[in-house]
């Protein structure tokens, strides 16, 4: 590696764009040094269950010749990038974090989001990390380990997006595609410090479903907000084989630069007092809320009607895990992450009565976060109630299930909203600590443009690991 490319890992992907339309560097140059960067530190943070650094490298010359002739693909075009190993990516395995999966092919198809960042000439530096199935908010896996976090690496990155929230830190490509299915894009952005964005359920079309149903949403990690709206423009749309797409989506590129002056944010620091947080959590998300006030947002401190959901969520994601490993036989079964095993017999118990209890209790609440933001364009949230505790563990003591420290995230999968983790800073172990933004089903450009307000004005962002 020579000493005049290394400043390319701490590049945005529009900045990356801009030098390539500027000729300052070439995306052989980018890809070279996300390269080198995962070489360097996928021994630290595992981050990765493969690296196709001939592909990429062969994807970067071709991009480099289309930027010479003038003839881009797309807006994208030599941006190097990384997918969790959940979506399907052609041209090798998707493992999807477990022993169970099989590695003959042919894995010859791309999910849709990737088909889509293939077509606009994203360079695919590989695979990055998930537990088995995503079924956790942490990344560790009986296939690939644990992923640790690049602030940290005796604590956890979270998940379920745990390696692509890594990758994206450590400048291991500027963007990265994640799933979430009741925080697994938000919690590892939080705990890593870089912008993860859950869109509106079936903007982002996905193929094929989660076992997880229409709690899991796709969407992307980045390095700020700007690079997230540029990414989900590419991955939204229609796609004949998700039969539950939104259709045509509404493109989100310039709106998300306009303020936040005049919109309307409810900040619930604690949910109406029914989630105890962290004080330099607490401290550091107040004081973002605050820099909205001065940029010219009206805030106002305003609980939504949330009682806690977690039965309904542990019903309706237990029965997915059931679902899951019931093709399973006995000695495929004894691979599996005990936890998974766990929550799987648990949820083969619930009835069929005891399901739609909790569709009914999904559809409850959905009213009234649909009530709620008849009044306000945006819930701000801490992301979650604490930084990050030791890697290898599902939750801090070891004992109880992932749901029982993301209050703040896994209710608003429930209602199929947009959501997304803006990193705020750091606490006193240099920690990162994120901020949740939520808006109405669709608005998705309210996200971002209050993300983008706090980048701005610098009031977002963590010190590079």
């Amino acid at each position: 590696m020579t000493e005049p490319t290394t400043f390319l890992t701490d590049l945005t992907a529009r900045q990356l764009l801009d030098g390539y339309a500027r000729g300052d560097f070439s995306p052989v140059d980018a890809v070279r040094a996300a390269l080198d960067r995962v070489e360097a530190v996928e021994p630290l943070v595992n981050a990765f269950v493969r690296v196709d650094a001939e592909e990429a490298l062969a994807g970067a010359v071709a991009s480099a010749e289309r930027w010479r002739r003038g003839e881009t693909r797309g807006p994208l075009d030599g941006v190097p990038v990384t997918v969790k190993d959940v979506l399907l990516q052609a041209g090798g395995p998707t493992l999807r974090g477990s022993r169970t999966v099989r590695r003959d092919g042919p894995w010859d198809e791309d999910a849709p989001p990737v088909a889509r960042m293939r077509a606009a000439g994203a360079v695919f530096l590989g695979k990055t990390t998930t537990p088995e199935f995503g079924w956790k908010g942490v990344t560790d896996s009986p296939l690939s380990g644990v992923t640790r976090n690049p602030h940290d690496p005796s604590r956890t990155a979270g998940g379920s997006s745990g390696g692509s929230a890594a990758a994206v830190a450590l400048g291991a490509g500027a963007l990265s595609l994640g799933t979430d299915g009741g925080g697994s894009i938000r919690i590892p952005a939080s705990f890593c410090g870089v912008f993860g964005m859950k869109p509106t359920y079936g903007r982002v079309p996905v193929y094929p479903s989660s076992p997880f149903g229409t709690l899991s949403h796709t969407g992307p990690m980045t390095r700020d907000a700007a690079d997230a709206a540029l990414l989900l423009d590419v991955i939204s749309g229609d796609d004949w084989r998700d039969w539950s797409h939104l259709g045509p989506a509404q493109p989100v590129g310039a709106g998300y630069q306009e303020g936040a002056k005049g919109m309307r944010v409810a900040y619930s620091p604690s949910l109406g007092g029914r989630v105890a947080v962290q004080p330099d959590v607490a401290a550091l998300v107040r004081a973002a809320v605050e820099r909205l006030a001065a940029l010219g947002a009206y805030v106002e401190e305003a609980d939504p009607d949330v009682t806690d959901p977690v039965d309904a969520f542990h019903t309706l994601w237990f029965s997915g895990a059931a679902r899951l490993v019931q093709r399973l036989g006995p000695e495929q079964r004894e691979l599996l992450d005990p936890g998974l095993r766990e929550v799987a017999e648990r949820g083969a118990r619930y009835s069929a009565l005891e399901y739609l209890a909790a569709v009914d209790a999904r559809t409850a609440l959905g009213r009234r976060m649909g009530r709620f933001h008849s009044v306000y364009d945006v819930l701000v949230t801490p992301t979650l109630p604490l930084t990050a505790f030791d890697a290898g563990v599902e939750a801090p003591g070891g004992s109880r299930r992932w749901t029982s420290w993301t209050p703040f995230t896994y209710p608003f999968n429930l209602t199929q909203q947009p959501a997304a983790s803006v990193p705020v800073g750091v606490d006193g172990e240099g920690l990162p600590v994120g901020l949740q933004l939520v808006a109405a089903r669709h608005r998705d450009e309210a996200v971002l443009r209050a993300a983008h307000a706090l980048y701005a004005c610098g009031a977002a962002g963590a010190p590079q690991p």
